[in-house]
């Protein structure tokens, strides 16, 4: 997975935690991931947007895989400006990538395949609702989760303590934790 190296960016502070992430899913031979909340990128002379290696990357990342291991990619992101951001950013990805306008509690309310690979980052920290929106997010994607299956939480601590909590009483257990994310498998009902 020679491709991850390009994401070694001094100032993406994520990548050891999506490289762990991602290193982990091809071990299991995960076919299908699923994003809530897309990178946006840094907007500059208002139409041009680049690469923000402080949020991360991750739809450029996960597209990279998804077209490494011939997989899908679904993204969701509420604003139509960050789903066009990262229709730029992974252009040359696009047919392993779906991307969806939607509330991401609607879409994965109504999200019916499988999913290998679920990567929670739909709302900002700051938000004072922040923590309770990925609950609700891992509520309502469960029902799509199977044995083995991984979640990668952003924003550890402004938004995951109510996540975490239910998780692990749901079957679930960390098993990667940096300052920013923790990782999760799903050991099934």
């Amino acid at each position: 997975m020679n491709f991850l190296q390009k994401y070694n960016h001094i100032k993406n502070f994520r990548f050891k935690s999506f490289e762990f992430a991602l290193k982990e899913a091809k071990k299991r031979n995960h076919k299908t991931l699923v994003e809530t909340g897309v990178s946006r990128g840094k907007v500059k002379f208002f139409l041009f947007s680049k690469v923000n290696w402080k949020d991360g990357m991750s739809t450029m990342i996960f597209s990279d895989y998804a077209k490494y291991i011939k997989g899908n990619l679904y993204t969701c992101d509420i604003e139509s400006q960050n789903i066009n951001n990262a229709k730029k950013f992974c252009k040359d990805n696009k047919e392993f990538v779906t991307f969806i306008i939607d509330d991401s509690l609607n879409f994965l309310e109504n999200f019916r395949d499988p999913i290998d690979f679920l990567y929670l980052d739909s709302l900002d920290g700051q938000f004072k609702d922040a923590s309770e929106h990925q609950l609700k997010e891992i509520k309502f994607a469960i029902k799509n989760l199977k044995k083995d299956s991984l979640v990668l939480l952003d924003d550890k601590g402004s938004k995951t303590n109510l996540s975490i909590d239910f998780m692990i009483k749901n079957n679930f257990r960390i098993i990667n934790e940096t300052k920013e994310q923790v990782l999760l498998t799903y050991d099934g009902n």
